[in-house]
Order: C-alpha cells, then sequence, then structure tokens
C-alpha cells in the first residue's frame, strides 16, 4: 500500500489552483500570498510580484481563502 503525503498534496493543489494564502510562522508573522513551489524544506511564497522562500519548520499553519479538495489514493 502506497503511503499517502497530505503534505506535498495539498501544498500542490494550492499552487496548481493558485489559491492564495495567509502563511502563520511559529512566532506569529502573517505571510499573504501564493505557493509557486516546495519542496522537503520550503516553500516559494509571491506576493505583489515579489518572492519570499519560507523554511518549512518556521510555519505553523496554512490558511487558504477556500477549502481544498484532496483526493485520496485507495
Amino acid at each position: 500500500m502506497k503511503q499517502i503525503n497530505i503534505q506535498d498534496q495539498y501544498l500542490n493543489q494550492l499552487r496548481k489552483d493558485n489559491v492564495p494564502v495567509t502563511v502563520f510562522l511559529l512566532n506569529g508573522f502573517q505571510i499573504r500570498g501564493t505557493v509557486k513551489a516546495f519542496d522537503n524544506f520550503t516553500v516559494l511564497l509571491e506576493s505583489d510580484g515579489k518572492q519570499q522562500l519560507v523554511y518549512k519548520h518556521a510555519i505553523s499553519t496554512f490558511a487558504p481563502i477556500r477549502n481544498i479538495p484532496i483526493e485520496f489514493e485507495q
């Protein structure tokens, strides 16, 4: 049975659909933008034409403006 990677599916759907998100960091700071890319350690966000590379270990929560459909393979 293949293990489901919810994090990758979720971030990829945010990226593909270009959904605006608010990213809450552990220090309380908020970043608003869209997910342009991600890997095992970082997320590249873009807002107003500016990019920010954020380390995942600094992120608390992703809050998209709408629900994101995730399909689980069985």
